[in-house]
Formats: C-alpha cells, sequence, structure tokens
C-alpha cells in the first residue's frame, strides 16, 4: 500500500472508533480480517499510527482546539481528520508539503484538505504550557480522580503509560522451568529475560509473535502481564486446598493457580458469560490442567454460590473496573469511559465482596483485585468492605511490606494493578 492509502485506513479505523463502541482491538482485527489485501506490513503500520494518535489524543485536541477546531463537536469522520493532521503535524513531524500531497484526493488517498483544516499546520505547542491531563493524555474529567490517586507524581505516572507495554510471559510451571523456557524459546528466535517480581515471569525483549511457537502450542507458556501473576502470587494458596475464582473472565489467573496447586485440590472458576469459560476450557486443555471446575452463574445472588458458604480455603475477587490500569495496551478505553462507569463500578464490586466473604471458610482467605488506577475502585471498596466486616483483617501484600499492593508502569514496570489481602477470623 502507498502512503496515502494507510493513512485513509486509518481515518476508516478512527471513524468506526468514532461511531461503535468497541474496544479498539475488536475494530482493528474486524477490519483487518474483511480486508485480505492488506499485507502484515501494512497492518502494522496503520495500527502504530491509530495506537499512537490513540495515545496522544489529549494533545491532537488541544491542539486543534487552540485553532478553533474542537473535535468533540465534529461528527466521527471530521474528527478523525483533524486528529489525524494534528498527530501527524506534532508527533509524526510529517512537513506541510508532504501532508498536503498524501491528502490528495485521489483513489484510496484521503480528501483534499478544507481552507479549516490547514490551519492545523502552524509551529509546534510550547510543551510547558500544556495543562496536566494534556500532558498526562486523558480525559480532562479525569484529573480530580487521577490527581487523588497520584498527587505530586501524576504527571510521571501518567506519561508512563504513553509506552508501549511489553509482552509478559508466565511459565506454566506443570510443565517446565523458567530456566528451560528460555532455552526453547531462545531456539525459536525469541529473546526472554526472567521477570524480577513474578517467580514464574518472563519478559520478551521485543513484540515477538508467541503464538506459533511450539513453546505456546504445548501449553509451557502464556501471555500475562507480571502485575496479574504477582496477585496470584499473594494469595498464598497451598496443593489441596479449595479455591474459587469468582470472576473467573478468559481464565489467566485460574491458570496461574491450578500450576501454582500443581494440579492438587479443586479450584471453581465461575463467571457470567458462557463464550469467557469456553475460552477458558481451551487454554486449560492446552496448558494441562484438570482440576479445574467452570461454572456459569447469573449473578452474585445465583442459586448455587447461596449454597457454597464457608467452603473455600481462598475466594479470589478479580472484579469488574475501570480497565485504567491496562491504558498502555489500550488506550482508546479511556476515551470510552464515562463518569457514570465511575458511579455505578464501585457498587458492583462491593456487592462481589460481600457474597464472596460469605463463602470464605473461617481462618481462610481473600483477595480483591482490580486493574484500576482509581481510588474510588479500590481503597475507597476495601475501606467500605472492612468498615462493614469486622471479621475480616487486612493481610499485609504490598512490595514494600505496605497494606496494598498498587502496581505502575512508572513504579513497577507492569500493568496497573491494585490488590487487597483478607483474612477471615477463626
Amino acid at each position: 500500500m502507498k502512503d496515502a492509502a494507510r493513512l485513509q485506513s486509518v481515518l476508516d479505523i478512527l471513524t468506526l472508533a468514532g461511531t461503535e463502541n468497541k474496544p479498539l482491538d475488536q475494530i482493528c482485527h474486524i477490519y483487518f480480517k474483511t480486508r485480505r489485501y492488506i499485507g502484515s506490513k501494512d497492518r502494522q503500520a496503520i495500527s502504530t499510527l491509530v495506537y499512537g494518535l490513540m495515545r496522544h489524543r489529549a494533545s491532537c485536541d488541544w491542539w486543534a482546539l487552540e485553532r478553533g477546531l474542537s473535535p468533540l463537536l465534529m461528527g466521527a469522520q471530521d474528527a478523525a481528520r483533524i486528529r489525524l493532521l494534528s498527530y501527524l503535524w506534532i508527533f509524526e513531524k510529517v512537513p506541510r508539503d508532504q501532508i498536503g500531497i498524501l491528502f490528495s484526493g485521489e483513489k484510496y488517498a484521503p480528501q483534499i484538505l478544507s481552507d479549516k483544516e490547514r490551519s492545523i499546520f502552524e509551529k509546534l505547542p510550547e510543551l510547558k504550557t500544556l495543562p496536566p491531563w494534556v500532558e498526562g493524555e486523558f480525559p480532562e474529567w479525569l484529573y480530580p480522580y487521577l490527581k487523588r490517586r497520584f498527587g505530586d507524581k501524576l504527571k510521571e505516572e501518567m506519561q508512563s503509560f504513553l509506552t508501549q507495554a511489553p509482552l509478559d510471559l508466565r511459565v506454566n510451571t506443570l510443565k517446565g522451568t523458567r530456566d528451560e523456557t528460555i532455552k526453547r524459546l531462545k531456539k525459536e528466535g525469541v529473546k526472554a529475560t526472567s521477570t524480577s517480581l513474578s517467580p514464574w515471569g518472563l519478559r520478551c525483549s521485543e513484540r515477538s509473535n508467541i503464538a506459533p511457537t511450539s513453546v505456546f502450542k504445548e501449553g509451557l507458556v502464556e501471555v500475562q502481564d507480571e502485575g496479574s501473576q504477582l496477585i496470584v502470587n499473594l494469595m498464598g494458596v497451598q496443593p489441596g486446598q479449595t479455591v474459587l475464582d469468582l470472576c473467573a473472565g478468559a481464565g489467566g489467573k485460574t491458570l496461574a493457580l491450578a500450576a501454582v496447586m500443581q494440579n492438587k485440590g479443586r479450584i471453581i472458576a465461575t463467571d457470567t458469560a458462557a463464550w469467557r469459560l469456553k475460552r477458558t476450557k481451551e487454554r486449560l486443555k492446552r496448558a494441562g490442567v484438570f482440576n479445574v471446575e467452570l461454572r456459569e452463574i447469573t449473578d452474585g445472588s445465583d442459586k448455587w454460590l447461596k449454597r457454597q458458604k464457608d467452603r473455600f480455603d481462598h475466594v479470589l475477587v478479580d472484579a469488574p473496573c475501570s480497565g485504567s490500569g491496562t491504558w498502555r495496551r489500550n488506550p482508546d478505553q479511556k476515551w470510552r469511559l464515562t463518569p457514570k462507569d465511575i458511579e455505578e463500578l464501585p457498587a458492583l464490586q462491593k456487592s462481589l465482596l460481600e457474597t464472596a466473604s460469605l463463602l470464605v471458610k473461617p481462618g481462610g482467605g481473600l483477595v480483591y483485585a482490580t486493574c484500576s488506577l482509581l481510588c474510588e475502585e479500590n481503597e475507597d471498596v476495601v475501606s467500605s468492605f472492612l468498615e462493614a466486616h469486622p471479621t475480616f483483617s487486612i493481610v499485609p501484600c504490598g512490595l514494600e511490606g505496605d497494606d496494598l499492593l498498587s502496581l505502575s508502569p512508572y513504579r513497577k514496570g507492569t500493568d496497573g494493578f491494585f490488590s487487597a489481602k483478607f483474612k477471615r477470623d477463626l
């Protein structure tokens, strides 16, 4: 594809993202799947531009607004053009005359620039004058929430989410050791080193495609961020115990729990979506896991759950959340998040913790986890739970001896994760 055609594909994807309430990775997948003529190098170039723009959308919008153009008040197609022009000008440093050539209006190329669009090409912005939400590349309405979370480190923390996330793997200890896995990956052209925090983690030196490797096909590794692995590690499960993964999703933490338990004991993984559990079943088979029972439930008031009172040694609540801790991987998510979400999610999270508290044996453990950055979904939920449940106490689980585990790219090089560990009194 020519550069102009690539830009038109970028505009197509951005327009779809502005009209469909779907994650960006799904939009890209469907777009490329229905256009087989787009080769791998073109797909990579197009995706790089799309995700780069999404990471810097606040700057693009601010730059346009300074010139009297507001993408927020435009239709999806016009907004996509303004943002792409701003991104090419500010971040890619594409010369003005070159942009004019690319936006030629010829076949497969973006339409010719309007007079208003040409106003984008003025001097580059003075970065020192940018407001904090532009420096941090997030929606302005999120500022008080993120300021509360990070305080004076807001700029550094948020800019760490603008980098591309590494490819982390978890070694399946049911099938091999970390050192053995590193050697096998090297033979298949994948360079990986041991992670510093997770005892089973590997970090690949580049964005390798792990799926075609025999190491992945044989179930020796799973793709899992190091931070996610740490949440399983802090649970302290033992072989032979009974464990509930209440919000199992696609089963990443379920698989890790099974490996720690050496396939001994019993893990029940529940979720409200059958399609997610189906994916978990496939992953369990590849990993050689056979101590997991999958169960679809309706919600926290499910009849089966009510019959499980005081049954489990450990319960994990990996709660549905804003996903703000994954903004390195999913930069579009910050723009799909709404104030209503922040109002409603804590109520769901508290309800799930309430349900889980009834299922833990006396002396057992309960872990609450999110991939959120926000206090409203994390510390506030924990405080509310402890106030309402005096029979539970906090077990310190932070890496520096803190009561709570809080991770971010800036501090630990992981995605943003939060976790609290409770123990039920005997």
